[in-house]
């Protein structure tokens, strides 16, 4: 993906070095909340131990509120008042943050030109980097959880230590397969942005536990094809390989591949992120059309 010439983003904190340990506005039912919403697919056990939370129902890509918490407008605020300065300084520590806040300012030019189109105004996610743990309005971040976004405080969280177990790991290497985890989370806020969220939540909480995990799928499928439409619209960019990699990463994240590989056998009524042909379907679905129309998971089998 070649991205060495774009802009960093601005609306980038970081918390490498700062320690971490208790837990931020939201307490452990805020982590929980935060956890299951938004995890990116890496370790599906923890989040069946975890519970079940709010994810969404979806019809189209309008309907939502487009609201954005206090923090992240404060914070908005103080970027553009000092130049975006703390943004610049952690985008620059090294050459994975580098990239991945080149990716999120993408991310952020590719949904405002989408949400223009459809007389709407896109309201960017903050990111935030941390290491280790961290601090996030869902809770304690620790980097066991993989990367995930937080809608108490429409945030992504990052421990870019995941990408090397991306690599090591899951044998998934490439800056396109790091580009899909961030435009993946991305997917997410825009599910925020829209309502789906507070929609899926409603239904689920009325589901039986299995329900409940398939309209989860849906949605994490959902945000697999939005990482996808991010790609399309910026196919001009996309290298050779680079969908291979992106095809192999959904294929290393799917459930089926996860329970698989932790416990020997899969249980598909325990799924919550889709299984990986299905991942690489709709990522695929993403890319090719370019259309967030095309990414209704919830109309008809996924």
């Amino acid at each position: 993906m070649r991205l060495d010439d774009y802009r960093f983003s601005d609306n980038v904190r970081d918390q490498r070095g700062m320690g971490g340990g208790g837990f931020g506005g939201g307490g452990m039912f805020g982590l929980l909340f935060g956890l299951v919403l938004s995890r990116f697919g890496i370790g599906g056990v923890l989040l069946l131990a975890l519970g079940y939370c709010a994810l969404s129902m979806m019809s189209g890509t309008g309907g939502g509120t487009g609201a954005v918490a206090p923090h992240q407008r404060s914070a908005a605020r103080s970027a553009a008042a000092g130049g975006g300065s703390e943004a610049q300084q952690a985008c620059a520590k090294d050459e994975v943050s580098a990239f991945s806040c080149r990716v999120l300012a993408s991310t952020e030019d590719t949904w405002a030109r989408i949400f223009e189109e459809q007389g709407q105004r896109y309201q960017p996610a903050l990111f935030t980097f941390y290491g280790g743990t961290g601090r996030s309005g869902c809770g304690v971040a620790q980097s066991a959880m993989g990367p995930f976004y937080c809608p108490s405080d429409n945030s992504i969280y990052l421990d870019t230590g995941f990408f090397e177990e991306l690599r090591t790991r899951f044998r998934v290497a490439g800056d396109f397969a790091q580009a899909y985890v961030i435009a993946h989370e991305v997917g997410h806020h825009v599910q925020a942005l829209t309502g789906v969220l507070d929609r899926a939540g409603r239904e689920q909480r009325r589901l039986p536990a299995a329900e409940g995990n398939a309209i989860q799928v849906r949605v994490e499928l959902q945000a697999d094809c939005y990482a996808g439409v991010w790609a399309g619209r910026n196919r001009e960019r996309m290298e050779p390989g680079d969908l291979e990699e992106g095809m192999r990463a959904a294929e290393a994240i799917g459930d089926d591949t996860l329970q698989r590989r932790s416990q020997g056998r899969v249980a598909p009524e325990s799924f919550t992120h889709g299984t990986a042909a299905q991942r690489m379907a709709w990522l695929r679905r993403g890319i090719e059309t370019a259309d967030p129309a095309a990414c209704d998971t919830f109309t008809g089998a996924v």
